[in-house]
């Protein structure tokens, strides 16, 4: 059964007025193709007028969809083959980050994700997909062995941040992903970075230093998240949504900000509706992006990699 938020439920009803509608005629042998027919108009117009005029905070509930499709999902969806691996060679296996060898469309690539849980039990399994330093870790490593055997990289990001317990920074948490982060600049083949559901603070950035890095159209990114923001500027999480306008979080105000290098368009209702249309368009972009990139020399890839984010936030005054 699916899911709706708060400001779908305008389209539920009507939704539910068509299967009842439908039901009844069934039972009755009644024919209602034209009122069905314009019951359906009116589901698609309402849809397109509420989807084409979402505040951020809306995108932020839409990057939170318990349907939405995560990492395995779109494994599944678009690789032709996986073939996971595990470990940080140090201390264990991080369930919130998977990753592994893949191919899709016929190209070979490193595939890396964090990966959320869709009933109780996953979700404590993974961790809510907030990784310890051990994801990032095995996430380094993985992306190592890519270089090793010239295979370009792919990461998927959706995470509400870094595991914040004392037991991660005892491990060296900030370390993990900063090392990460200077690593991924220095990587010989291409990385392309997608921010499929949510982009929280370092968490994020742990897997998101890439020659190409795109976001959803119902995603969000930022240094911290409106609830938060909300509690630190207003002690109170009542604010979220205007932390969520302030903030400037969503893809259309990070493609403005030049922070990251294109949108990948959702199918209308979200990539939660269809996950297969969404895999699609998702796998279209990374096989473009694949072509544009492995026609530049390591050397060119690296130095363009490292101009782009140098430049993100600079202010020149005259």
């Amino acid at each position: 059964m699916r899911t709706y938020l708060d400001f779908e439920k305008p389209i539920a009803e009507l939704e539910n007025k068509l299967a009842e509608m439908i039901k009844l005629a069934d039972e009755n042998k009644v024919d209602v193709t034209e009122a069905s027919k314009s019951l359906e108009s009116s589901i698609v117009k309402l849809r397109d007028e509420i989807f084409n005029n979402l505040t951020p905070w809306q995108r932020v509930q839409l990057s939170r969809h318990p349907d939405r499709p995560y990492t395995l999902d779109y494994i599944e969806l678009m690789c032709d083959e996986f073939i996971e691996l595990h470990g940080d060679r140090q201390v264990r296996d991080d369930p919130a980050i998977i990753g592994g060898f893949a191919k899709i469309g016929g190209e070979p690539v490193m595939i890396i994700g964090q990966q959320k849980g869709r009933n109780t039990k996953q979700r404590q399994y993974r961790n809510f997909g907030m990784p310890n330093p051990e994801g990032y870790r095995k996430a380094l490593r993985l992306m190592k062995l890519a270089e090793k055997f010239n295979r370009p990289i792919v990461t998927l990001i959706d995470t509400p941040g870094a595991f914040p317990g004392l037991e991660a920074e005892e491990r060296g948490q900030g370390e993990a992903i900063a090392r990460n982060l200077k690593e991924m600049f220095m990587l010989k083949v291409p990385v392309i970075c997608v921010v499929i559901g949510e982009g929280a603070s370092g968490g994020a950035l742990g897997i998101a230093i890439g020659d190409r890095v795109f976001m959803l159209e119902n995603t969000w990114y930022s240094v911290i998240s409106p609830e938060n923001c909300s509690t630190i500027l207003w002690r109170s999480w009542d604010y979220k949504e205007q932390a969520a306008e302030a903030m400037k979080i969503t893809s259309g105000d990070m493609l403005e900000l030049k922070l990251i290098d294109g949108i990948i368009r959702e199918p209308v209702g979200g990539a939660h509706v269809n996950h297969e249309e969404m895999a699609e368009l998702l796998k279209s972009k990374i096989l473009e992006s694949l072509k544009t990139l492995s026609k530049m020399s390591p050397e060119k890839r690296i130095s363009t990699r490292i101009d782009k984010f140098s430049n993100m936030g600079v202010v020149l005054e005259k």
